[in-house]
């Protein structure tokens, strides 16, 4: 089926886009709106490749579009260089909410590192605040027009630098104020999740949950590390866990696989694989495999019982939604809505909320999926 101009598609009747969704792999700094970072730019004197908001978005969509995760984080200069102040992260924050509800979220998780925000004077404790204030603006603003969505901080370490356990200790001090649970992320070969196992091991002691970015630009030792020093219950992307499997053969719609130790514990603890379809190939996370949606094991994690969730990582820079995720999968792999519908399903189990809140929250999906 065609997609618009919007990513959107109709599927058995229904637009994608109006189907509930939950979002768990959304970085705040690579969402934001083009005009966002030309105004807030203007505002701070920041040199732009462009001054027209479609043109800056193309800009961003060419430059991401590398095939290497190192050049596709540099264009995150421009959006970070615009949320340093008070106003700037909580207009940022507000819009993502908003463009959340927008693309048919009901619960989304919004990671992003505070340390990346204090170089205009602001503390710690001030940029989570301006983020949280902004969130809750967001949610009034879509509560005013009739829908509903809550949104959780992931407060991000960057793995490269050794904040680690500062910025772990300020994501247990915004719990029930906001933050969710914990991240590291950045480069990640070379700078394994066991750099930073004092860390981990606090947020162990705190019971407060960590997804690790892991299995994008490093392979199987990553994932591994992040289980092991990480104590992860997610895994940020993770894609790269097939390389632990082995295809024996295939017949047909019949596929035989032999799993590695490693594949075979993440798929039997059903620990959620927070893949994003676009950005593996902009990134070249799945290169192993090929150069095309089609390539993605994504198709072959989903069908051997992985818990697979789908994500945008970077709506600015990978120009997309979690509309328009869906709908490339459903046109490369000729998902259904029961597939979809399990998408959902197991985003909302993987959530970092209390027991009762996810049950609800599958409720809720199961009962959009039905409508």
């Amino acid at each position: 089926m065609p997609i618009d101009q919007h990513g959107d598609t109709t599927l058995q009747g229904l637009s994608i886009r109006g189907l509930p969704k939950v979002s768990l792999h959304d970085h705040l700094d690579g969402g934001v709106r083009p005009q966002t970072i030309i105004e807030l730019g203007d505002a701070v004197g920041l040199d732009l490749p462009e001054s027209d908001g479609d043109a800056l978005a193309d800009w961003f969509a060419r430059k991401s579009d590398s095939g290497s995760l190192v050049e596709y984080l540099k264009t995150f200069d421009l959006t970070t260089a615009v949320m340093q102040t008070t106003e700037g992260l909580t207009r940022v924050a507000r819009e993502f909410v908003e463009d959340l509800a927008a693309d048919g979220v009901i619960y989304g998780e919004v990671r992003w590192a505070p340390e990346q925000h204090l170089s205009r004077g602001l503390s710690l404790d001030e940029v989570v605040e301006a983020v949280q204030t902004g969130i809750e603006e967001g949610e009034e603003a879509v509560e005013r027009s009739g829908r509903d969505i809550r949104v959780g901080q992931l407060i991000t370490a960057m793995r490269h630098t050794d904040r680690s356990l500062e910025i772990a200790e300020l994501a247990v001090a915004w719990r029930d104020r906001g933050a969710v649970g914990f991240d590291i992320a950045g480069p990640e070969d070379g700078f394994p999740p066991s750099r930073h196992k004092v860390a981990f091991d606090y947020l162990a002691s705190e019971f407060f949950p960590a997804t690790v970015h892991a299995g994008e630009a490093a392979g199987l030792d990553s994932i591994r590390s992040a289980l092991i020093d990480g104590r992860a219950i997610r895994l940020g992307h993770g894609v790269r866990i097939a390389e632990d499997l082995e295809v024996i053969s295939r017949a047909g719609e019949e596929v035989l696989v032999q799993f590695g130790d490693l594949a075979r514990w993440v798929r039997d603890r059903e620990i959620t694989l927070e893949l994003s379809p676009s950005s593996n190939l902009q990134t070249g996370a799945i290169s192993a495999w090929g150069e095309e949606l089609a390539d993605h094991p994504f198709d072959l994690l989903y069908q051997l019982g992985f818990s697979v969730t789908v994500n945008v990582d970077n709506r600015t820079m990978s120009r997309t939604s979690l509309t328009r995720e869906l709908a490339l999968l459903v046109e490369t792999f000729d998902y259904d809505l029961d597939d979809l519908e399990t998408f959902q399903l197991n985003a909302a189990a993987g959530a970092f909320l209390p027991l009762e809140e996810r049950e609800e929250l599958i409720e809720l999906i199961a009962e959009g999926f039905e409508r």
